[in-house]
């Protein structure tokens, strides 16, 4: 039954989870929340989208074989509305936000709640490792891991203690969930950067501990890839259009590189024309050939550091980088000319829309 929102919550750490065709991780993740030693109660919070993989009743099944796993439905599929959900659902008095692609790290949940208690932060994160099977799919955790490929946020490697903008899934006192509201349920991209925003508005400190860890598997196949990423910066672009400049310069840098290369292209068109010549054309590929010659260079320079894995691993490197930062930009200059509307993820199945992450 939902917990009664008009009492307080009972000390203890509920664990929030949406999950929808996740059968391929599910377990693991979940037997990585039950395994977390913490010295007050807990219980995992799972809701459930319509999945189509049998992911519904592999999660029936370990309900039953553990009273500590709840179950709530998602029928919108939505990140926040299934996070919402659960925490509406939860009972307890700090909310641990995990993802059905993750798993956490031994002890992670003991070492969160003592540095929201050391800190006297609203929210807690650490860093997300990402991790991969294939050599496809170790490019991309590679990408992930490094500040080239997502852009330094502090989750994604900072070795530095201290206050931040956004906490990655989050370890959140629920006295403040109920103070500043819960997600919003109409970003279904970035909906954590935006409530962080709001926890921060509320004069409250979300902060970031390296010593936390969490296991993150990245997306299987390059189409699925493009799809997740073009949707995460369609949402981003509409923050940008609610927010502003409190969205972080990196965020700029791959719709430049999108209308670098999109202006290269009506460059190359006008010289093979005939229509820019001499000395204006000289300098027209100066300006703009030359930034995307550096960032080839770049691209190059990933795939062939020391660590790139072997030589399949390399070769996807070449395509995966600019596959993340193209498909990233021309979804944001899409989510700020036009705003995201009704842009989903539909990087799980397909063709059919699904907003995890």
């Amino acid at each position: 039954m939902p917990a009664d929102e008009s009492a307080a919550p009972l000390p203890g750490v509920s664990f929030v989870m949406p999950v929808l065709n996740e059968r391929a991780y599910l377990e693991h993740a979940v037997e990585s929340v039950l395994a977390q030693d913490v010295d007050v109660p807990t219980e995992l919070v799972l809701a459930l989208g319509p999945s189509t993989d049998g992911t519904t009743e592999l999660a029936q099944r370990l309900a039953e074989t553990d009273e500590r796993i709840r179950l709530v439905g998602n029928p919108a599929a939505h990140i926040p509305v299934g996070l919402n959900a659960a925490i509406r659902a939860s009972r307890y008095a700090t909310i641990v936000r995990v993802d059905a692609h993750s798993e956490l790290s031994p002890g992670y949940a003991a070492r969160a709640l003592a540095t929201l208690e050391r800190t006297a932060s609203a929210n807690v994160g650490g860093v997300m490792h990402a991790e991969g099977r294939t050599p496809f799919q170790k490019s991309v955790a590679r990408l992930y891991n490094s500040p080239v490929g997502l852009g330094g946020g502090a989750y994604h490697g900072s070795s530095q203690e201290g206050e931040a903008e956004s906490a990655y899934l989050g370890v959140m006192r629920r006295e403040v969930l109920d103070e500043v509201g819960l997600f919003d349920e109409t970003i279904r991209r970035g909906e954590d950067w935006e409530l962080n925003l709001r926890i921060r508005q509320a004069g409250h400190r979300v902060w970031f501990d390296p010593d936390l860890s969490v296991t993150y598997w990245p997306r299987e196949s390059w189409t699925r890839l493009a799809r997740q990423f073009r949707a995460t910066g369609a949402w981003r672009g509409e923050l940008v259009r609610r927010f502003g400049r409190r969205n972080g310069l990196r965020y700029f840098a791959p719709p430049a590189l999108v209308l670098v290369a999109a202006l290269a292209l009506v460059l190359g068109a006008l010289q093979l024309a005939g229509v820019i010549t001499g000395t204006v054309s000289w300098v027209a590929s100066i300006l703009v050939y030359g930034p995307l010659a550096l960032y080839v260079l770049l691209v190059m320079g990933v795939a062939l550091a020391p660590g790139g894995g072997g030589a399949r691993q390399r070769l996807w490197t070449l395509l995966v980088l600019p596959t993340m930062h193209l498909s990233w930009g021309i979804g944001f200059l899409g989510g700020v000319l036009r705003g995201a509307r009704d842009t989903v993820d539909a990087s799980r199945l397909g063709t059919r829309n699904t907003p995890l992450p």
